[in-house]
């Protein structure tokens, strides 16, 4: 594609430079060139003074001026002559292809297209007509995974998630952040929600497993039309958030089972506030001390099973149901009551919310 790209161009300058010119790549072969005859020729001693000389240089009669749109100089304008002037045209030639290419790029790059659905730059209006252009399916079912660096060495996670989603065609990554990697990825329809949270573990594991660093992955809900893009990726950036206050230990969060951590998180603070103050009107929850607050969790952990609760606390049962009982005159509530035990459940999480949120608390 570049090739025709530079042709045109080239071609286009043939008559207003007196010389020969055209532009080789990496390899030191003729891709584009005034002359028709030269292209396939292969320049001897190309590479060798490429990466001996720098960005420009002469050698043989022609002048080169390196350029390229991405981080490697990939290509190289020649122009005949070995004068300053064939130098001023190689510069000018080089700063005009560069630009070219990357405006190409940009317009015909898939995964360039597919960011900026995801980040919401692109008019919905527009999608489908870029779709259109770049022959791109709309209609296919896609999920969107965050892939986030909690720690670990110095490769990329980008490099890694790439290499194992080599499919360029169907499954896109690309980083928004200095930690966080997104990964668009294509699915079968109605597949069960565990495979991708199978797929995540993969990807965690892989950055664990073989390149020592430590990630948290955030899936979406999957959607099976392009412009919903951007809302898998917001709702994959919820279940990151989420987790960090609710599930500080899982390195998989689905938003689709966040369950009422995701209410809570969606509450105004002051809703939340109005509400930890109605369930204690007895008792602050702060007089609770952390022996009895731990006593809680396992209680519901063991699924309001006292028996169950006490073996694994190693006390008797009636050093657990008087516990109970010294909560239930603390706070008002008994746990040993569904309704009650539910509410103060949603109460805990409230509290961890707001206590995360110290800005809004």
């Amino acid at each position: 594609m570049a090739n025709r790209v530079f042709q045109s161009v080239i071609y286009q300058m043939k008559d207003a430079i007196d010389r020969v010119v055209g532009v080789v790549d990496e390899t030191g072969a003729v891709i584009s060139c005034s002359e028709l005859n030269l292209i396939g020729e292969v320049r001897e001693g190309f590479v060798a003074e490429r990466l001996s000389a720098g960005d420009c240089f002469t050698r043989d009669g022609y002048t080169y001026q390196q350029f390229s749109s991405a981080k490697h100089n990939d290509y190289a304008v020649f122009v005949e002559g070995a004068d300053e002037v064939a130098g001023q045209f190689a510069a000018v030639l080089s700063i005009s292809l560069q630009s070219i290419k990357q405006y190409h790029d940009e317009k015909f790059d898939k995964a360039n297209f597919i960011k900026n659905v995801v980040l919401d730059n692109i008019l919905p209006g527009d999608i489908y007509a870029k779709a259109r252009e770049l022959h791109f399916a709309t209609d296919v079912s896609r999920v969107v995974f965050i892939v986030r660096v909690a720690s670990g060495s110095d490769i990329s996670a980008y490099d890694v998630v790439s290499s194992l989603f080599p499919d360029k065609q169907k499954d896109f990554v690309f980083n928004i952040s200095e930690t966080d990697t997104v990964l668009v990825k294509e699915i079968r329809k109605g597949i069960d929600r565990s495979d991708m949270e199978k797929l995540a573990a993969s990807i965690v594991d892989t950055l664990s497993g073989e390149h020592y660093i430590k990630a948290v992955v955030g899936i979406g809900t999957p959607i099976s039309n392009m412009k919903d893009l951007a809302t898998s990726f917001k709702e994959a950036q919820i279940a990151m958030e989420v987790s960090k206050v609710f599930d500080t230990e899982k390195q998989i969060i689905r938003y689709d089972n966040l369950g009422i951590a995701r209410l809570i998180y969606q509450l105004p603070t002051t809703v939340c506030e109005m509400f930890l103050r109605e369930v204690f009107k007895q008792g602050s929850i702060e007089s609770l001390d952390q022996e009895t607050l731990f006593t809680i969790q396992r209680f519901f952990e063991n699924n309001l099973n006292v028996s169950e609760t006490s073996r694994g606390l190693f006390v008797h049962r009636n050093t657990l149901v008087y516990r109970l009982e010294k909560i239930k005159k603390l706070t008002g509530l008994d746990l040993r009551e569904f309704d009650d035990a539910i509410v103060f459940k949603v109460a805990l999480m409230v509290k961890k919310y707001l206590s995360n949120n110290p800005a809004k608390y």
